[in-house]
């Protein structure tokens, strides 16, 4: 056989790119100046010029496609080997996302649009009140000539004043306190050392009194009064008196310092005491016999039956019963009868509320009328100041002359609680 003829290369079109070809992996490069003109066949003589550009070409683009590398490419032979080679990029990508969906609450796709979004609802500041709000800024120049909060003014002596007398307070409280303490805890041998004569005294504040300072008498007292107004006073006068002189007869009688009494002689003295010791013997002897009595009689057993049993069993069976009945009847009863409950407990709570305004109205009369107890004697109300029928003139001229002035007004001093009530003292 004669020798095999050799196949041409494939004529190949060159745009400006690199075409690799040949079964030893060497690549024919060649640009084409002119665009879509065929390469000629390699038995075309080349210059050496073109020849040498050409070398360094396919050496350049060798280079280029070593370092690029070739992808490996697996069997195809059978179907094993392309399940085996099948791509999962696209499962894994699918198991990465819903594992980062999972971990970040869900995916944003299947969440509903009000867990994305939200309505503002929130409405902005008008214009009026963002020219007050920037006026309310303090300037940085009214700023400066503010006072400083942690600067103190320097006290005037009006102040030191009043502060030297809060401390006088505040010193009498506590020796006043002190003194309770004392007072309180008996054989207390200390001493207040501000205990001095110089020691300020608290005064307390007294309470206004109802009673006025200046009381007017009614109009029969005067020096010449009418007729009438006189006999009413007059007749108020007499019932003062009166009432005076029954308290005395019918009210309750002191005790008496001493007793009257027969004088007992010896001999009776004995015979009673001796009365007395048979008295508490009898007695005695009564209490132990009955004691006794008891005790000396026999006990005796009595058998109880079956029958007796279930009997007593039964009736108490019966009682529980009925006392159960009885129980639930009366509380029908006082459902029934709730109505009324409360109206009786609405009277009552009225009844209460107008007992209390009239203790209020008796006591506001009775401060009126006289002081608080203060002392040891009560305060006892001067009489009327009235004329008698015989004394009345008709002129001042003729009226006869009184010191009652001092003692109305030290009466009125009672009267108010400004000054303890005293016992009328006599003259010896």
């Amino acid at each position: 056989m004669g020798r095999p003829a050799v196949r041409p290369p494939r004529p190949a079109r060159f745009t400006g790119r690199h075409e690799v070809s040949g079964r030893d992996g060497w690549a024919d490069a060649v640009l084409t100046s002119g665009g879509d003109s065929p390469v000629s066949s390699p038995s075309k003589l080349l210059s050496k010029s073109e020849e040498k550009n050409c070398k360094q070409k396919r050496i350049h683009i060798e280079r280029e496609i070593r370092e690029m590398g070739k992808k490996a490419k697996s069997s195809r032979k059978g179907k094993k080997s392309w399940r085996a080679n099948i791509s999962t990029e696209d499962i894994e990508e699918y198991f990465e996302n819903n594992t980062k969906d999972a971990l970040s609450g869900g995916s944003l796709s299947n969440a509903p649009s009000e867990s994305l979004f939200y309505v503002d609802k929130s409405r902005d500041l008008s214009v009026k009140r963002k020219i007050e709000k920037s006026k309310e800024k303090v300037l940085r120049c009214d700023s400066l000539l503010q006072r400083n909060p942690f600067v103190q003014p320097v006290p005037s002596s009006v102040q030191k004043k009043k502060q030297a007398k809060k401390n006088t307070k505040a010193v009498t409280n506590d020796k006043n306190d002190d003194d309770q303490k004392d007072e309180s805890v008996p054989g207390s041998s200390t001493i207040d050392l501000w205990d001095g004569e110089d020691a300020v005294k608290i005064t307390k504040k007294l309470k206004l009194s109802v009673i006025p300072a200046v009381e007017v008498e009614p109009p029969g007292c005067s020096f010449n009064p009418a007729h009438e107004s006189h006999q009413d006073a007059l007749a108020v006068a007499v019932a003062d008196e009166m009432q005076k002189l029954y308290r005395d007869e019918l009210g309750p009688k002191p005790v008496p310092l001493t007793v009257p009494g027969e004088v007992i002689d010896e001999e009776e003295k004995y015979f009673l005491d001796a009365d007395g010791e048979d008295n508490d013997d009898q007695n005695e002897n009564l209490i132990e016999n009955g004691d006794a009595d008891p005790e000396k009689r026999p006990h005796k057993t009595k058998l109880v039956t079956r029958v007796e049993m279930n009997r007593r069993i039964r009736r108490k069976e019966q009682l529980k019963a009925e006392a159960k009945a009885k129980k639930v009847e009366e509380l029908s009863k006082e459902i029934d009868s709730l109505p009324d409950i409360l109206q009786e407990i609405a009277k009552e709570d009225e009844e209460k509320h107008k007992r209390h305004l009239r203790r209020i109205v008796a006591k506001k009369e009775r401060l009126k009328a006289c002081p608080p107890r203060l002392g040891k004697h009560k305060f006892v109300p001067a009489p009327l100041q009235v004329l008698l029928s015989e004394e009345k003139t008709g002129s001042l001229r003729q009226l006869k002359g009184c010191c009652t002035l001092v003692k109305d007004r030290f009466k009125s001093l009672e009267k108010r609680g400004l000054v303890v009530p005293s016992k009328k003292s006599t003259g010896k």
